[in-house]
């Protein structure tokens, strides 16, 4: 197993539940206005974007182990207004929304006036980065290394680091092929999981329309063998009965949890309030819920990866 410091472990400790993750992830921003508004993106204002989020935090975090907010418009006010339960974890993303750069070639940023020390002291279990990540990208080792420097950052600040690679095509007239996909995704988890993170959010390693479950269960197995790091199945707006099926073939292969948001909640985005709460308490709680029993049945404990040593003097050099 990997020496991991105190600060992080207990991090870790404080995001899972007997050794498995399940993050509910509401740091979506630019798609979230779109989707809150197609026609004009722009006229959501932060008070609405925050009081979704807040309103789907209230309702559901309970169910989870973590919640993934984002610094903007709902870490610090989901803290303000009490709504995270007492133990369920914070993690806060540190990255700015999108990405500069070209389709071809995309370049990532932590938000400008935010940093690791800040999520620190706000009280962050837990960052999450995102970053666009092709291994063939001339951007890539750019990328490799803006990763490595947040992670040295989290390091210092005894923090952990959850990395969410997402994969995109070189041809801009095309998408991944389910293979290229898988490639991508597998050669992600063994390019960026030793420069110093702690948990992999990883896409599913195959395209949503490819069915064939013999190549499920060997792509997440090739994901698992391939990080040095425990890694969790995000969702990808996927509906929620096919997200059911991939976590339990993520889960059987090696998976240690999930970060799962619009699978679960994305059909309360175009309803009125009192039908939103009724669908947040009638069948997104129960869906999450369902998602956790799963994971805590099914996932491989992040504590298969990770120990820390504690002597005692170990204050004395912290």
């Amino acid at each position: 197993m990997t020496p991991i410091s105190i600060g992080k472990l207990r991090g870790l400790q404080r995001i899972s539940a007997s050794g498995a993750i399940t993050c509910l992830a509401l740091d979506h921003r630019q798609n979230l206005r779109k989707a809150l508004n197609p026609a004009d993106p722009s006229a959501v204002s932060d008070a609405q974007l925050s009081g979704f989020k807040l309103e789907v935090t209230a309702a559901l975090a309970g169910e989870a182990t973590a919640v993934l907010l984002d610094p903007e418009v709902s870490a610090a006010q989901a803290v303000a207004a009490g709504i995270i339960p007492n133990g369920v974890g914070l993690v806060v993303a540190v990255e700015s929304t999108g990405y500069s750069g070209k389709p071809t070639a995309r370049q990532s940023q932590v938000l400008p006036g935010w940093s690791i020390a800040k999520a620190k002291r706000m009280g962050a279990e837990a960052v999450k980065l995102l970053v666009y990540y092709h291994p063939d990208s001339r951007t890539a080792a750019e990328i490799e290394a803006f990763t490595a420097q947040v992670a040295a950052d989290c390091q210092e600040h005894d923090l952990c680091l959850m990395l969410e690679p997402l994969s995109y095509s070189l041809d801009a007239n095309h998408k991944l092929t389910s293979a290229e996909k898988r490639r991508v995704v597998v050669e992600s988890a063994r390019r960026l999981t030793p420069l110093g993170i702690d948990v992999l959010k990883a896409e599913f390693p195959l395209d949503s329309a490819d069915t064939d479950q013999a190549a499920w269960e060997a792509a997440c197995a090739e994901v698992s063998t391939a990080s040095v790091t425990p890694w969790i199945l995000l969702s990808a707006a996927l509906d929620f009965e096919a997200y059911l099926r991939q976590v339990t073939v993520a889960c059987n292969a090696g998976a240690s949890g999930i970060a799962v948001g619009r699978a679960v909640w994305k059909e309360a985005v175009g309803m009125g309030s009192a039908a939103r709460a009724d669908f947040l308490s009638g069948t997104a709680r129960p869906r999450l819920t369902r998602l956790t029993a799963l994971c805590q049945a099914l996932a491989r404990p992040w504590t298969d990866f990770y120990t820390a040593a504690a002597p005692f003097d170990w204050y004395k050099a912290y």
